[in-house]
């Protein structure tokens, strides 16, 4: 087998497998996309992969801004994969449209695509270097409900999403890239108390084809300024 069958067949292999199964905006982490309101937040999640998309651990940060029906938030994670040569490090980016929703009005309907990047470092049998280099392009639509309450909100919200991975390997020859797209779909739950504070749980689901589901579970606190 050449070298460059060899790298092909890892990029067919990463499309499927590890590489390929970091679920999340940034890795190790659902693909958020609960609404935006006005004012600035953060937050904090730690996340849980499935077997298939790496296990370990994640932790991750976000800091989001919404401005009317325009919103935009920025995460940094980091994830220690199990059984993998070392930590995943990861930054992302999303761009959010209100389309439905309002101040009065519980459900919103909401525009999303993001980007992230992340590397990963790798050897061959024969215990050559490898870089997988990873953008994750996530585009969908999010569907929040929420549910007032005299101590706390109940928001619970649903969001569809066409997934796209573009993996590119880096050796010693010529580098090989290859784009998948399949249909991941994330969700959760969110509890905002009246100080701001909110305690937040969220799910993600991708259908990595071949019968590959990849899937992560994520627990956070989140702060927000603003309504």
């Amino acid at each position: 087998m050449t070298r460059r069958t060899r790298l092909l067949a890892l990029l067919i292999l990463a499309a499927a497998g590890h590489a390929g199964g970091l679920v999340a905006q940034v890795a190790g982490l659902p693909v958020r996309n609960a609404g935006i309101g006005t004012g600035f937040g953060i937050a904090a999640d730690v996340g849980f992969p499935s077997a298939s998309a790496g296990k370990g651990i994640a932790v991750g940060a976000t800091a989001s801004i919404g401005l009317g029906p325009l919103g935009f938030s920025a995460s940094a994670a980091t994830w220690d994969p199990k059984d993998a040569g070392e930590r995943i490090n990861s930054v992302g980016a999303t761009g959010n449209l209100k389309i439905i929703g309002g101040p009065l009005i519980p459900l919103s309907v909401t525009l999303q695509a993001g980007a992230a990047r992340f590397t990963e470092d790798r050897t061959t049998i024969e215990g050559e270097p490898l870089e997988f280099r990873t953008w994750h392009l996530p585009v969908g639509v999010g569907i929040a409900l929420t549910i007032p309450n005299p101590v706390f909100s109940i928001k619970p919200w649903v969001a569809p999403r066409l997934d796209v991975l573009r993996t590119t390997i880096e050796a010693d020859t010529p580098a090989e890239t290859s784009t998948t797209s399949d249909f991941g779909i994330s969700g959760g739950v969110d509890l905002g108390f009246l100080n701001g504070l909110t305690i937040r749980a969220m799910y993600d689901r991708v259908s990595r084809g071949s019968g590959i589901n990849v899937s992560t579970l994520s627990v956070g606190l989140g702060f927000k300024v603003g309504t």
